[in-house]
């Protein structure tokens, strides 16, 4: 973890406070954000790849890893 990616106290803390249920709520809408955001991406910097082409990649990245 880079240095500026570290967490505050106040972050930490927030974290300690909250429900395993309320953790996993905020991992998934940060995962399913992170989905999006390279979604468009791709279509922005890809305008040749279809619909079907674009979530195919996006699956595999998140499946398999990479940028």
């Amino acid at each position: 973890m880079l240095s500026d990616e570290q967490l505050t106290a106040e972050q930490t803390a927030i974290l300690g406070r909250m429900t395993p249920e309320e953790r996993w709520r905020v991992a998934s809408r940060l995962y399913w954000t992170m989905r999006r955001h390279k979604t468009a991406f791709l279509r922005s910097t890809h305008p040749e790849l279809t619909d079907q082409e674009v979530d195919q990649q996006v699956r595999r990245l998140f499946l398999y890893g990479g940028t």
